[in-house]
């Protein structure tokens, strides 16, 4: 059935208007807002613009709201802010409409059986607190967490608070994205670089998608390289995503190969005498190692593993040497992998070694390695504002140092945590501006885990997934009505300030509602501070007052330069963990050949999406339907040969379960791939824009499985099967 624009829109808002009265009661009133009144006074009015920053994914691009009349009227990138450079992406224009969906959390809630009541904000903390004071009493504060999609503020009160209860276990949504590329960067470089697109010569994507995972300011310097007359561009990819459609060459890579690829590229630069000594002489530790183990990695060898010829792997890495130190292999950051396979990590200290190879690291063109990461920042007077010591406790969720994965970043393991509240080891939660249930993989799985727990605390604008599951459900203001922590992005420091007034008066922000839960918990003295008192204090080095960067939005500020340090290329921590002191081939965990008739799962990206945080905005849901990207990407010939056509409905099935959606027969897919973002198939009842769209998660596919170095998630470690309807 065709569904209009107009039907389409109608029917979504009737839906979140629904939604919000099944959540919410009779508990909120009326709602305040009346747009034909503020339509009928807006010609004329002043605009005032309002510092802030993106809230719809963690690259925090800075920007401006403008405010008319009181209400956000629209949004523009800030033009002193180094991620957006006066530039914004879909996800932001239309992130205006969650300050004013009536689909809003507007009150606490408790769930009381199956159902959710309204409940005082005064009988939310005190419940809270007499569970958490129970807690830790009986000596179980190492079965307390929180989680967040990592923020300043979440990172300063969440991190505050689990240690004002003798907790260590912070965890974030990284597991599922970019952990590999934290972890086995630190491990090799000492940090992530980022590179330089702006100078390069020859840029190798090996499934980053700078056109579709999307920070505004690479996104334009990418524009840039793609219309420099000396500079190439690669896109090494199962898929011919946006960059690689612009790209000057295509490299269509069987999933999972990426290892055999750089390997194989390191080969040729070794053997061929292309890879610069002086560099590896003065930087490299461990060289020796590796250079012993390099024969075996044959273009020809990796030529059976990835499905591009030998010829094609000498001509890029002799092109690459060609041109350095000016070019890179790209650090990527949930690309190819970030989060996806068993072979992650491994293949990130590759990409590593053949940046070193190539001289690139620290030179113009090359891999940046940036600048410290603190603009020196200053901190609240211990003596008036007592710090909480440094826990005793184990973590929860078995990341560092004598844990289960003691080589895992301390971005944390959010989906190890369901796993062992399923052995009864978790007792309380507190989730913040994450939705670990629906996006990580094996949806059943999580949710058992997350309903498992003695209280789960969820602190969000909207009914997520991870949200159902909760005990308690706390109402934030959205983020244009929140001031915050100021943060730090490289060499820009910004503030979100209050640019509207709160739509949903019972809504409290962070810094309200964090207090309010310590001083019931019993840990209340660790913040009497406000706000104002922290961010002032931060500022206070720099020579910047508050109501300069209130008035100013975005600065930039004095940085110090990172220092080069060591490319380990063999890791000893790596050895005395049983793992690989170099980075060596690896399969998938899943095998890289596919069984008889069966699919690699891609799991993509959209450049007008942020996982399923946006999957219910009608003007982003709209851009879905007219284009039908919900649909799974087929390959051509694969399609032909099964007898199925363009548009098609199909079952996807794994060992999980069966799922339906709509087939996009294509030959921009590798023929072993089918391709399909998160963001659809949201679980949520109260999500119904989101399920008029329709389309499969690929988390619902995957099975729950860690990887063995870094703990992240495997998204794309499954065979899928297809069956036209």
């Amino acid at each position: 059935m065709h569904i209009s624009r107009r039907t389409f829109l109608r029917g979504a808002a009737k839906g979140a208007v629904f939604g919000a009265l099944v959540v919410t009661g009779c508990a909120t009133g009326r709602s305040r807002l009346d747009f034909d009144e503020w339509a009928r006074r807006r010609e004329g009015a002043d605009v005032q613009l309002k510092g802030s920053f993106c809230n719809v994914c963690s690259s925090h691009c800075g920007m401006w709201i403008h405010v008319k009349n009181g209400r956000a009227w629209k949004v523009t990138g800030h033009e002193d802010h180094n991620r957006s450079l006066g530039k914004l992406c879909a996800r932001a224009h239309a992130g205006l409409a969650w300050i004013y969906d009536p689909g809003r959390i507007k009150t606490p809630l408790k769930k009381v059986g199956q159902r959710f009541e309204p409940i005082s904000w005064d009988q939310a903390a005190t419940e809270i607190g007499e569970k958490v004071r129970a807690v830790v009493a009986n000596g179980d504060s190492r079965g307390i967490f929180w989680g967040h999609n990592p923020r300043q503020s979440g990172v300063f009160y969440g991190t505050r608070f689990m240690h004002a209860l003798n907790s260590r276990t912070v965890v974030t949504h990284n597991a599922a994205c970019n952990t590999a590329i934290i972890g086995g960067f630190a491990q090799t470089l000492g940090r992530t670089p980022t590179s330089d697109l702006r100078r390069s010569r020859y840029l190798m994507m090996i499934g980053r998608n700078y056109g579709e995972g999307i920070r505004t300011s690479q996104a334009t310097q990418f524009a840039e390289a793609l219309t420099r007359e000396n500079a190439k561009v690669v896109c090494v990819d199962p898929r011919l995503s946006t960059s690689g459609a612009l790209a000057d060459e295509w490299v269509p890579i069987r999933p999972g190969t990426d290892l055999a690829f750089v390997l194989a590229m390191c080969h040729v630069l070794i053997r061929e005498n292309l890879y610069d000594r002086e560099f590896i002489a003065e930087h490299a530790v461990g060289f020796d190692q590796f250079l012993a183990t390099i024969d075996r990695y044959t273009p020809e060898w990796a030529a059976e593993i990835t499905t591009i010829s030998a010829a094609t792997i000498r001509r890029l890495a002799r092109e690459l040497a060609a041109a350095a130190p000016s070019c890179f292999v790209d650090p990527s950051w949930k690309g190819a992998f970030g989060a996806n396979y068993a072979n992650c990590t491994e293949t990130v200290r590759a990409v590593a070694y053949i940046n070193a190879l190539l001289g690139t690291i620290g030179r113009p063109g090359g891999l940046s390695i940036g600048s410290s990461m603190s603009p020196g920042f200053g901190s609240l007077d211990p003596q008036r504002h007592p710090v909480p010591a440094t826990p005793t406790t184990p973590r929860l969720d078995g990341q560092g140092a004598g844990e289960e994965f003691p080589l895992a970043p301390a971005q944390g393991l959010p989906h190890n945590i369901a796993r062992r509240a399923l052995n009864g080891e978790v007792k309380v939660g507190f989730i913040r501006h994450f939705n670990p249930v629906r996006n990580f993989p094996d949806y059943d799985f999580m949710k058992r885990g997350f309903e498992n727990f003695e209280m789960l605390v969820v602190m969000e604008t909207h009914m997520t997934e991870t949200a159902l599951c909760a005990d308690y459900i706390l109402p934030e203001c959205s983020f244009a009505e929140r001031e915050e922590v100021i943060e730090n992005h490289g060499n820009t420091i910004a503030i979100r300030t209050v640019a509207v007034d709160k739509v949903y008066p019972e809504t409290k922000s962070l810094d309200e509602i964090v207090p309010l839960l310590a001083e019931r918990a019993g840990v209340g003295q660790f913040f009497n501070f406000t706000l104002d008192d922290l961010n002032r204090a931060r500022l206070a080095p720099l020579g910047i007052t508050l109501e300069e960067m209130r008035q100013r939005g975005s600065i930039t500020v004095n940085t110090t330069p990172n220092s080069m340090l060591p490319v380990r290329f063999y890791n000893e921590d790596f050895v005395r963990n049983g793992f690989n002191g170099v980075a060596a081939w690896t399969e998938p965990a899943s095998g890289f050949r596919p069984p008889a008739n069966q699919f690699r799962l891609l799991n993509v990206k959209q450049g007008y999406h942020s996982h399923t945080a946006t999957a219910n905005i009608p003007q982003l849901a709209q851009i879905s339907m007219d284009n039908n990207t919900q649909r799974v990407w087929m390959n051509a010939s694969r399609a032909a040969a099964m007898g199925i056509n363009d548009g098609d409905s199909v079952e996807l099935s794994s060992r999980l379960g069966t799922f339906r959606g709509q087939v996009n027969v294509t030959e921009k897919i590798h023929p072993e791939a089918l391709a399909f973002p998160g963001v659809y198939g949201t679980r949520s009842p109260y999500f119904e824009v989101s399920a008029r769209v329709g389309g499969v998660n690929p988390n619902d596919l995957v099975p729950f499985q860690m990887e063995p170095i870094s703990g992240h998630a495997m998204l794309q470690e499954v065979w899928v099967s297809v069956r036209r309807v």
